[in-house]
């Protein structure tokens, strides 16, 4: 067996770049050791990400069971009070918490909100029954509403 010993390579800072001069590598390391480079990359990737986002409007509500308890699953179907009542443009499922939320076009419209019951009954067999929900929608807000099963 043998040991063999090497040298480390040091690391060595060159400010001597033909292209940028000494202040410009100077402040770039003044900035990122001053933590400043952060701030910039936190404004950039913010900036990038609105333009992106188109506008909405947010239709969210819970589900509420005859015994006023939030109930899980259930499909609440959402369509303009324009479209036919046929005609479903959006459809979602309450979560473990009975909450629900659907983003829509921003602009004054009504929405029709109701929930779909095919299938779900109580525990001693009666079918749940629930009323139609109108929301108005003014521009880009959030509209919070409840949908209310009977028996």
């Amino acid at each position: 067996m043998k040991t063999v010993t090497t040298r480390s390579p040091r690391l060595r800072l060159r400010f001597s770049h033909p292209s940028l001069g000494f202040p410009v590598i100077a402040s770039l390391l003044i900035a990122v050791l001053l933590g400043a480079c952060p701030v910039f990359l936190c404004a950039a990737s913010q900036a990038a990400s609105q333009k992106d986002e188109k506008p909405y409007a947010l239709i969210a509500g819970t589900v509420w069971g005859p015994d006023n308890r939030p109930v899980y699953g259930v499909r609440v179907t959402i369509r303009r009070s324009t479209d036919k009542p046929k005609k479903v443009r959006w459809e979602v499922y309450s979560d473990h918490h009975g909450e629900f939320a659907q983003r829509v076009p921003p602009g004054e419209a009504d929405y029709i909100l109701s929930a779909d019951l095919k299938g779900v009954k109580l525990a001693d067999g009666t079918q749940l029954h629930a009323q139609e929900v109108t929301v108005h929608i003014y521009s880009e807000e959030r509209a919070d509403t409840g949908l209310h099963l009977t028996r």
